[in-house]
């Protein structure tokens, strides 16, 4: 049975999340050995930059598009490097310290972060670039979302909607399986679970992130 992430906790759904841990251990694993320990310098670099400067400019978000491999051929992308770098790095200013309020959950901040951003070009709809932002962010407390991941829920058997709201309800499941995991999630992050997911979703063996 299908279970979905606004499904309310029960037991069923409890035993959903630990059966996925079968899954995400071997998949971690996959992805350490495959891909290369440097492809995610370029996030790790934009996340040391935004710990220093409180936000992201044209730049760093450019730098993201690459490590997400997305298209820059777009309306938004002239949209948003037609914006003065000062209001880009205000909104993002916004985004990352809400993303970063450890007095509410990850879910809550993400949402809240995930509405901020919204305000920029390209971050209207969809939520690969924008979690990616938001992990660079936050790191320790946020995890990117795209249609890899998208695929791997669908197969570990969670249906996340398309409805608005789904970076927070993505968030929200991660910290189910965390919670869920028992002596088996011990030393996992969120990212470490997105990275699982990745892997897990991908369509071909192909070790390229």
């Amino acid at each position: 049975m299908k279970m979905t992430t606004e499904t309310p906790g029960g037991d069923e759904f409890a035993a959903l999340c630990r059966q996925a841990w079968d899954t995400l251990i071997p998949a971690r694993a996959g992805y350490l050995a495959n891909v290369s320990p440097h492809y995610d310098e370029v996030l790790h670099d934009v996340a040391q930059r935004t710990e220093h400067t409180g936000g992201l400019g044209k730049t760093d978000i450019a730098a993201l598009v690459v490590w997400k491999r997305l298209s820059a051929q777009t309306r938004w992308v002239t949209d948003l490097m037609s914006l003065p770098d000062t209001h880009v790095r205000a909104v993002t200013e916004r985004a990352v310290t809400a993303v970063r309020d450890t007095t509410l959950t990850r879910s809550q901040d993400a949402r809240a972060g995930r509405g901020i951003i919204a305000e920029l070009p390209g971050f209207h709809t969809g939520d690969a670039l924008a979690s990616a932002v938001l992990t660079a962010a936050a790191p320790q407390r946020m995890a990117v979302y795209d249609r890899r991941v998208q695929h791997a829920l669908d197969t570990l058997g969670f249906t996340l909607t398309r409805a608005p709201g789904r970076y927070g309800r993505y968030m929200q499941l991660l910290d189910d399986l965390l919670k869920h995991g028992g002596a088996r999630a011990d030393g996992w992050t969120a990212r470490d679970i997105d990275a699982a997911l990745y892997w897990t979703g991908r369509p071909d063996p192909a070790p390229s992130r």
